[in-house]
């Protein structure tokens, strides 16, 4: 198994710099050799933070926005504009739609965010207004998103788009995009699912999500992960062998992945697995994170 770079800095505001930094980079690089970047993000605490640098100089004029093509890789079943709707943040940081307080935080001496130059049209998340507008129903809504890749994104490999980049936070109990343990993702030969409300882990509402087998096919792969709280499934990920069935976070541990961790949630983690804490990044692929 070839394992991925895993960095560890002081805090989460570390972590939210240094995966800006390197979405940025990798947005860029894919538009250079491809012509276009196809980008499967994420929600979860640290997508604000990671947008709100991602909309600040000097990165902001740094990305080719014209030429990205923003996908998501889970949802729950709510409104576009739900408080906990996986896109409200983009929209709301990156496109300056909203006037919440994670909008508004760290955008400017006025407080107002600047819209990025990312065309509405580049923005493909899962479309869950229509579906609960019309009472179609996750799974509708899965097929649509289904329909979408297949005609508008990237190119496939055994049927698995592959996208540039993944960006991925971890839950509590280890689930990346919304494949739990256990789930039947696992299991399935669909590219798009409804996932059913989870009883173990809040919020119990049911999602949508890409199959787990995405990540095996991504040009690259960036977790991030911070807080004592996930010390010990980063650990468990990173760590001995495992069913990634049972522990949905170890299908993330390929070598075309980064894990950025602050202190906290690289505690647990045992030397040489753990590199050294600082204020900048360290990969320990080896040297100075680039």
């Amino acid at each position: 198994m070839t394992e991925p770079g895993v960095v560890v800095l002081t805090d989460a505001a570390a972590v939210a710099s240094e995966a800006a930094e390197r979405i940025a980079m990798t947005l860029s690089g894919a538009v250079r050799e491809r012509g276009r970047a196809d980008w499967a993000t994420t929600g979860g605490s640290m997508a604000p933070a990671i947008y709100r640098r991602l909309a600040a100089d000097p990165l902001r004029d740094d990305i080719p926005w014209s030429s990205v093509q923003v996908w998501w890789g889970d949802d729950r079943y709510v409104p576009r504009d739900h408080p906990l709707s996986n896109v409200r943040p983009l929209d709301d940081i990156l496109l300056a739609l909203g006037h919440t307080a994670a909008g508004r935080v760290g955008l400017g001496t006025a407080g107002a965010p600047r819209p990025v130059p990312l065309p509405h049209g580049n923005l493909h998340p899962f479309p869950m207004s229509a579906a609960i507008g019309g009472a179609h129903g996750a799974a509708w809504c899965a097929a649509q998103l289904d329909d979408e890749l297949r005609s508008a994104g990237p190119g496939f490999v055994d049927d698995r788009p592959v996208f540039d980049l993944v960006l991925l936070g971890i839950g509590g109990d280890g689930h990346v995009l919304s494949v739990f343990p256990g789930s039947e993702a696992f299991v399935s030969d669909r590219l798009v699912l409804a996932v059913p409300a989870p009883n173990h882990i809040e919020p119990h509402i049911e999602r949508v999500t890409l199959n787990p087998d995405i990540l095996s096919v991504a040009r690259s792969i960036l977790v991030v992960a911070t807080g004592e709280a996930k010390a010990a499934v980063v650990r468990d990920a990173l760590q001995g062998e495992g069913d990634p069935r049972l522990l949905p976070a170890r299908l993330a541990r390929t070598g075309t992945a980064t894990w950025i961790l602050d202190a906290a949630a690289g505690s647990a983690l045992e030397p040489p697995r753990r590199d050294s804490v600082s204020g900048r990044a360290h990969d320990r692929r080896g040297g100075q994170a680039q």
